[in-house]
């Protein structure tokens, strides 16, 4: 396994990190079953662990709580936070309220003293950012966090982050986790550069493109029994994502590699992209990334994907990647008619 520093913190982490959405009811449920992940993960040289206090409502973070003990300092463990908790508007969110008491959920559910990055799960336009800065630079300074990042966020609201660390004499976004994969390369355009610029490390998932890139759905096999359909059903059913896998495959085997290795290979080669969250939800489907892990892609293999997907661009996006309201907000969008009429 490569190892490469996490932006400028001095981390030196491993170019696969685990992620583990699919522990618990929502993949795996079987809690011995993860374990056995967790562990051949960190024998396989993975030495950084992504979770959510959202996971599994809560029963993922507990689970590694009990998995990492005796091997807590030999691991980057990283939480996110901000996503709905319970009943109710005060259990979720980016307040200083809500950032305080869901660290301290986290720390006692992962039964551990510290976070090594805590992270911003879902951009919050609702909340100032010096509000969310505020709040998770007190809890770096109190020992509880090591270092703080975001997820999903645009480049526009990264750039105003560092902006008010700097004015206001706060800690500094310190990673950014966006989506990325062959089939969705629009971050190289903004997101990369930008983090490049401030010296962010960039950690990034959905690298199978939520299955499309395995191998199993090709142009004339739409996957209408996947569960992933109930949650996803625009980016599965997908007509040009499905033609483009149909490329990509004969590619791979041109390269005389799985498609899951050329796609985690592409996404790694990037010298913006510190490390790839694998999410396996079983010991097989890990074993499978795990023996790509040293694949490098000869210089025309990238090349060919480049005519299939070209740089900066996406084939649409995933139906769970977040939106800026301005997007999904018809009034952000344009004038409505009673309004135009009024105008």
């Amino acid at each position: 396994m490569r190892m490469r520093q996490l932006g400028r913190t001095g981390i030196e982490v491993s170019t696969y990190c685990l992620g583990t959405m699919m522990f618990g009811p929502n993949g795996n449920p079987e809690h011995d079953a993860c374990t056995r992940i967790v562990h051949r993960a960190l024998d396989g040289g993975t030495n950084v662990i992504d979770t959510a206090d959202v996971y599994g409502h809560s029963e993922t973070e507990h689970i590694l709580g009990r998995d990492l003990k005796g091997r807590r300092e030999d691991v980057v463990l990283a939480t996110k936070f901000n996503g709905p908790m319970g009943e109710g508007p005060l259990r979720g969110g980016s307040s200083r309220r809500w950032v305080m008491k869901a660290a301290e959920g986290s720390l006692r559910r992962l039964n551990t003293d510290y976070i090594d990055l805590c992270q911003i799960h879902h951009p919050d336009p609702h909340t100032d950012i010096e509000e969310k800065l505020s709040a998770l630079t007190d809890l770096v300074r109190s020992g509880k966090v090591r270092a703080i990042g975001s997820t999903n966020l645009p480049a526009s609201d990264i750039v105003q982050a560092h902006r008010v660390s700097e004015r206001r004499g706060l800690h500094r976004l310190r990673t950014e986790q966006p989506a990325y994969s062959i089939l969705n390369r629009a971050i190289e355009r903004e997101i990369l550069p930008v983090a490049q610029r401030f010296g962010m490390g960039v950690l990034v998932w959905s690298l199978l493109a939520m299955g499309f890139l395995t191998g199993r759905y090709g142009a004339n096999d739409a996957p209408s029994s996947d569960p992933r359909m109930h949650w996803a059903p625009g980016h599965m059913t997908d007509p040009h994502k499905l033609d483009a896998v149909e490329q990509l495959i004969p590619l791979a085997e041109q390269a005389g590699l799985p498609l899951t290795h050329l796609a985690m290979a592409f996404a790694t080669a990037h010298p913006d992209v510190t490390s790839a969250v694998i999410g396996p939800r079983t010991l097989d489907q890990l074993d499978d990334l795990l023996a790509g892990a040293a694949t490098v892609l000869d210089d025309a293999v990238p090349d060919r994907i480049d005519d299939i997907v070209p740089p900066g661009t996406g084939i649409g996006p995933l139906d769970v990647a977040y939106q800026h309201p301005s997007l999904t907000c018809i009034g952000q969008r344009r004038r409505l008619s009673s309004e135009r009429a009024a105008a």
